[in-house]
């Protein structure tokens, strides 16, 4: 399971002076970050400091008031919501796992994960399909493939939802509490998997209260604070 690692630019994600508001509170003030190939930063810090909305914002799912956000070759700017085509073009740069995973109920692990590259970036059937028994057997839920999202364990929809984005193989991923519902064992062996995918050449973000998993496995942790309102 090789990236394609086109660009020997290092630095993957890029945030400057990043404000986001809303209404009138504050939720993130003038964060600046450059994440780098081969790096997992852990993002952390109280309840209400802005974790999942800076991954949120990232992934294009978030207008910010201020600053901007430059993934790969992607740059989004402060205001609405970023026009359909930058978009297509983002998913290609990043994929973001939520804490809950949100998986789609009414379809199989392997459809969940074609369903993005077929429909939004015409990748053929076939070839997508290929693609996620692929990332389903490198993540040892390849037994999985025709299970619904009810009959997974958590471990598993967890995996099953890694896969899903990295169908499209984007150099960036985030995660939103990635640890919060597993047990010891199942932190290690997520720990395991994800060094994987830094040795790949990617780059990943963890939003976490996770202080042991943090030190154990992120190559930088970048703190946040809680804003006043």
């Amino acid at each position: 399971m090789e990236m394609n690692q086109g660009s020997a630019n290092p630095v993957v994600l890029r945030m400057e002076q990043l404000e986001l508001r809303r209404g009138v509170r504050p939720i993130l003030r003038d964060l600046t970050l450059d994440v780098m190939r081969g790096e997992l930063v852990a993002l952390m810090g109280p309840s209400g400091s802005g974790k999942t909305t800076a991954l949120r914002a990232i992934a294009g799912l978030e207008p910010f008031q201020s600053g901007r956000i430059q993934v790969g070759d992607v740059m989004l700017e402060r205001g609405g919501a970023a026009a359909v085509p930058t978009l297509r073009r983002l998913r290609r740069q990043v994929g973001m796992v939520f804490q809950f995973h949100c998986l789609f109920e009414h379809l199989s692990a392997i459809d969940n994960i074609c369903l993005a590259p077929v429909h939004a970036h015409h990748v053929a059937p076939g070839e997508a399909a290929r693609r996620a028994r692929e990332l389903l057997t490198a993540f040892g839920v390849e037994h999985r493939a025709d299970a619904r999202p009810r009959e997974l364990s958590g471990g598993e929809a967890q995996r099953v939802a890694i896969a899903r984005a990295l169908a499209v193989d984007p150099p960036l991923l985030l995660m939103d509490e990635p640890t919060a519902s597993l047990d010891p064992p199942r932190r290690v062996e997520l720990g395991a998997l994800l060094r994987g995918l830094l040795e790949q050449g990617r780059a990943l973000m963890v939003a976490t209260h996770d202080e042991e998993f943090a030190r154990e496995f992120a190559t930088r942790v970048v703190r946040l604070e809680a804003t006043a309102g």
